[in-house]
């Protein structure tokens, strides 16, 4: 297939640290991709530099066959790429619907307020905030503002959906709505990469799963496999995560 996004030799200084070294990686339209790795791996630089808040130091990166290295966030987001972040910060002051038409207007494309308060609409319902459509943004519970920042990613109408932590600090019951959703958005279509540390996210949701260490990418293949990989087992899931996995049978 054709890729989607495709890194070749990507990296990023910080003075003297190489946060990403020699990045070379592939998304292909509609994966469910998992990117894990220990902190400091490399992942939120990674997500920072597709997407146009850091420029990569060297290396080229190509969505739908046009170079994006360099362009600034509004023009990779018109591209068709959406992030969320891992520190969920809404417009506070802003009701949840506001916040998600500004999404549309200003990296969707939407041609007028009313235009984007529609779509604000569609994915609020979608996302299963609609009844609190004309609430502050600032008044949600962490949940409700986790989906508030899906519901803005998906309002710039992307085609690869980069979800940073989406899952961080969410309880068991929780987790399980936001994979569900995922699984949701996947089905329309849209390429998600999940960066993601807890393995149970990624084992039920991914078939592909990637791993940096070191600014390295140590790992790319079908799920199972990688979690059984020597190398991703000493960098970062550890011995006694790969035997408890044995154990059960996964």
């Amino acid at each position: 297939m054709t890729s989607l996004l495709k890194l070749t030799d990507v990296s990023r200084k910080f003075g003297g640290l190489l946060a990403l070294d020699n990045v070379s990686l592939s998304l292909t339209e509609g994966e469910i991709i998992g990117l894990i790795g220990p902190n400091g791996a490399g992942k939120t630089t990674f997500v920072n530099v597709v997407t146009g808040v850091l420029k990569p130091t060297s290396g080229s990166i190509l969505f739908e066959g046009d170079h994006i290295e360099g362009l600034r966030p509004d023009r990779v987001a018109r591209a068709g790429i959406a992030r969320t972040f891992q520190i969920v910060q809404p417009f506070p002051r802003m009701s949840v619907r506001e916040n998600v038409a500004a999404a549309a207007l200003f990296a969707g494309g939407a041609a007028t307020r009313a235009d984007a308060a529609a779509v604000a609409d569609e994915h609020l319902l979608f996302c299963g905030l609609d009844r609190e459509a004309d609430k502050l943004a600032g008044s949600l519970s962490l949940a409700g503002r986790k989906r508030l920042e899906l519901a803005k990613s998906l309002a710039a109408n992307p085609k690869l959906l980069m979800l940073d932590e989406v899952n961080a600090g969410l309880n068991a019951s929780e987790i399980e709505d936001a994979l569900h959703l995922i699984a949701a958005i996947a089905a329309r279509g849209i390429t998600v990469l999940l960066i993601e540390h807890l393995m149970k996210v990624v084992s039920q949701s991914c078939s592909r799963l990637v791993v940096l260490h070191q600014g390295r990418l140590i790992a790319d293949g079908p799920t199972q496999s990688v979690m059984q990989n020597e190398g991703v087992i000493e960098a970062y899931l550890g011995r006694r995560y790969a035997e408890a996995q044995k154990g059960a049978g996964i």
